[in-house]
């Protein structure tokens, strides 16, 4: 093949499928067949123009798995025909500042997979050797995709306390975070509560993990949360600030409230409850491409798989409106194997 196919995003909702030259990957570069792509709510910053120059053409998609067809100069630890994983960070420069302390998450110099970078609502798609993942054999590429960003979100969010065994965790929001949230959170080891609106979804997330559900539209989660010991991690997965502002009087002496949900509104809280049982509040973005690995090979070896919807490449824009609608049940991907 010398070209491939790819859908470009310019302006705003403006998905078109185009046709490709196929490059050589770039120094420290491999280029990766695309399998399989999981759409996530962050490809707005691609599709709806909330980027720098939404006038330049960016192919969206961060959740990509494929396999290793072509390496770039200086690239050792990574072969043709190894299957690998592509996640929102497109691999980390190894030389700024965060960087040379470890902190390879907030690397001065990453590009961003599907919104600064090309992404995987496409055929084929680079990516810098530091951000690659390797995907366990045992685990369908369908199912790895998500967990790439959402699996990998959460997973890294329930770690951000110090958490004991057994002790009290809550994940507020059952959607395309929460439900694999639910599902970590109980394979860890917590006494697991979920938080949502309705009794409609207390069932499902009760099969996923949860021992306690807590209807957020009859009761104060807060005080609920309290009259159940309180919580030592809430991981706040719910698109909405003023969801999240009675849930700080819910965590227990020394417990964190760890923000993952982007929201258009603020968290507003009031000071007493964070210096009264000296309580934090954190956001958290996404993990390294080495804590994506530990977090496939933990969900295959505690069987946690994401709730998906299959959709042929061929209808990427309707599977990103499919997205959007908030209809999915819970992530939607694209199938570009088949």
């Amino acid at each position: 093949m010398s070209t491939y196919r790819a859908f470009e995003a310019t302006g705003v909702r403006n998905l078109r499928v185009v046709e490709r030259e196929l490059v050589d990957p770039a120094p420290g570069q491999v280029r990766v067949r695309v399998e399989a792509c999981g759409v996530c709510h962050t490809d707005v910053l691609a599709v709806e123009g909330l980027r720098g120059d939404p006038s330049r053409p960016v192919v969206p998609g961060h959740e990509i798995v494929g396999v290793v067809d072509a390496v770039g100069a200086g690239v050792s630890a990574w072969q043709p025909g190894d299957r690998v994983g592509v996640g929102f960070l497109n691999g980390h420069c190894g030389e700024c500042e965060p960087c040379r302390r470890g902190d390879f998450v907030n690397c001065r110099n990453q590009e961003q997979t599907g919104t600064t970078i090309d992404g995987g609502y496409a055929e084929v798609v680079h990516a810098r050797a530091s951000g690659l993942v390797r995907v366990p054999d045992g685990m369908a590429s369908l199912d790895a995709a998500p967990l790439l960003c959402a699996g990998l979100t959460t997973f890294v969010a329930l770690q951000q306390g110090a958490a004991r065994a057994g002790a009290l965790v809550a994940v507020q929001g059952i959607g395309g975070l929460g439900h694999l949230a639910l599902q970590y959170a109980r394979s860890l080891g917590y006494r697991v509560a979920a938080v949502a609106r309705g009794g409609a979804k207390e069932t499902y997330a009760r099969q996923l993990g949860a021992h306690e559900y807590i209807d957020s539209s009859t009761t104060d989660p807060g005080a609920a949360l309290s009259a159940l010991g309180g919580a030592s991690v809430i991981v706040a997965t719910a698109s909405s600030g003023a969801s999240m502002d009675p849930l700080v009087r819910g965590l227990a002496p020394n417990g964190r409230l760890v923000v993952v949900g982007a929201a258009p509104d603020p968290l507003t809280v009031a000071t007493p409850d964070l210096i009264f049982g000296t309580r934090s509040i954190t956001g958290s973005l996404t993990g390294s491409s080495i804590e994506n690995e530990d977090n496939l090979a933990f969900s295959l070896a505690h069987g946690i798989r994401p709730g998906i919807e299959v959709m042929p490449f061929d209808r990427a824009p309707e599977a990103y409106a499919r997205m959007l609608s908030g209809e999915a049940r819970f992530r939607v991907v694209l199938d570009t194997a088949a």
